[in-house]
């Protein structure tokens, strides 16, 4: 008999694709990601790893992690085939996220916070995934070729964290670096549903992404998520007009699809 070939493990993560490595036919969730700023620090794989779900480690790019201020507009948030919800489908958040890597080698990321300004979702959110939604007063402002992203959390807590982000946006990229593409092409997010360790597939169009300068950012929805306060500005700034994505359904940790 010809030799297995060996599973992917954590020493052994799948590539990093700008494509997504396979099609969504049947989506799970929709929705449009518009005017995204991602502002990233590096941090030690040490502080981030308690914080991340079971079966997962800390992905790193030359030794180094990284976390993630997510900045954007979430735009009509649809359930399978059906067409996205316009009012409460559409909404400003913020989110806070690490990278990690399984047993299996799949790259994903994790939400560790996702600040948004619609209760409703959130409360669905919350209850039915275990997405650890927060409740916040938000806007997003474009003024010429800068953007302002501002949130003040409601609900649960703690009560106040709150960010002002603002962001001249530059040059389209023509070839992300490594470190752009290790940041931004992630086509799954690790995480509790349902109760369970899984991961949730997603794809949408390579990003169109842009240099960007950090204008101002005054924050504390890092430390609010249990991570160390950033030290200094961040390694990255960019920001995209956005993608539309879909979801596919959930994996269990050993890679069998749910029903």
């Amino acid at each position: 008999m010809p030799p297995t070939p060996p599973t992917p493990s954590l020493g052994f993560p799948e590539p990093i694709t700008a494509d997504p490595p396979e099609a969504i036919a049947r989506p799970l969730l929709t929705q449009s990601w518009l005017d995204l700023t991602f502002l990233h620090w590096a941090v030690d794989p040490a502080d981030v790893a308690p914080l991340l779900p079971p079966g997962t480690v800390p992905d790193t790019l030359d030794g180094v992690t990284y976390v993630g201020l997510v900045a954007f507009r979430m735009h009509r948030v649809g359930w399978l085939r059906l067409p996205g919800i316009p009012y409460l489908g559409t909404f400003p958040e913020t989110n806070v996220r690490l990278y990690s890597v399984d047993e299996h080698g799949r790259r994903g990321v994790v939400f560790l916070s996702l600040d948004a300004s619609r209760l409703l979702p959130v409360a669905v959110a919350r209850a039915g995934f275990r997405m650890p939604y927060l409740w916040s007063r938000m806007a997003v402002r474009h003024s010429g070729d800068t953007v302002m992203y501002t949130s003040s959390r409601r609900w649960p807590g703690p009560r106040g964290a709150h960010s002002r982000i603002t962001v001249r946006i530059g040059e389209p990229i023509g070839e992300p670096t490594g470190l752009e593409h290790f940041l931004t092409a992630r086509w799954g997010l690790h995480g509790a549903f349902f109760g369970r360790s899984m991961y949730l597939p997603n794809t949408h169009p390579r990003w169109p992404l842009h240099r960007a300068e950090m204008v101002e950012c005054e924050e504390d929805l890092v430390t609010a998520a249990g991570l160390p306060k950033p030290v200094g500005g961040p390694v990255s700034v960019l920001y995209s007009p956005g993608v539309p994505a879909r979801f596919g359904r959930p994996a269990r940790p050993a890679g069998i699809r749910t029903p």
